[in-house]
């Protein structure tokens, strides 16, 4: 699995040289250069992780953390100043996952960001994914519900572990095809709409409440037992 991170910093060469070093790890950083940026990217695309610097002109990042956390449980490791205790309390307190002190070497933050995306991906046994009633092989690609088998055609699988694998974050529905592994498929909305029902219908989900449609936006798979 390809993660995909949102580094918000006004220097760019930094995100350069980051992007190609986790890029070469199984990272994909995409960059946002202030925090406004980074507000309107977050609402129109899906992300594993936020890569979040403190000190921006403009919006700085405090302010820009605190407005995430108005919609979002994103995980987001805040870069701050090196001795700068207070940004870090505050950061913390406001809902931070980490921090990490500039300068930093990439090997630590890459170590710091694989820790973050563990805490925060569903509960999971080697190759499984469960949530709720529903547990997901990838390694048989089988689904069960309620300990009783499901079956679900290729896409459908693809398209359930995306969206399992970013539990309670919203998923624009333009991107779920590429998040699944299937960029290479171009469907209109109202496909994706269809497929997502078939899969609520087999996982016993109607009334949609752990496949819930934001309207305008995407889907959200609650992280709550349904």
């Amino acid at each position: 699995m390809e993660y995909r991170v949102l580094i918000v910093d006004d220097d760019h060469r930094l995100f350069e040289l980051l992007r190609d070093y986790l890029g070469a790890h199984g990272v994909r950083a995409l960059h946002a250069p202030n925090g406004a940026a980074a507000l309107r990217q977050l609402g129109a695309e899906a992300y594993d992780a936020v890569l979040l610097d403190v000190m921006m002109p403009g919006m700085d990042g405090l302010e820009t953390l605190r407005r995430i956390r108005q919609s979002s449980r994103i995980p987001v490791l805040m870069l701050t100043a090196r001795g700068d205790e207070t940004d870090r309390v505050v950061g913390l307190e406001l809902g931070a996952d980490d921090y990490l002190p500039k300068p930093f070497g990439p090997r630590e933050l890459l170590a710091r960001l694989r820790a973050v995306l563990r805490r925060s991906i569903p509960q999971s046994d080697g190759e499984k994914l469960r949530i709720g009633r529903v547990q997901l092989d990838l390694e048989s690609r089988s689904v069960h519900v309620d300990n009783r088998w499901v079956e679900m055609t290729a896409l459908e699988f693809d398209l359930l572990a995306a969206l399992m694998r970013r539990a309670g974050r919203v998923v624009p529905r333009g991107i779920l095809f590429e998040l699944a592994g299937r960029g290479d498929t171009s469907v209109a909305e109202r496909t994706i709409d269809v497929h997502v029902s078939r899969i609520r219908k087999k996982l016993d989900d109607d009334p949609p409440r752990m496949i819930r449609t934001i309207r305008g936006v995407g889907y959200l798979l609650s992280k709550e037992e349904t």
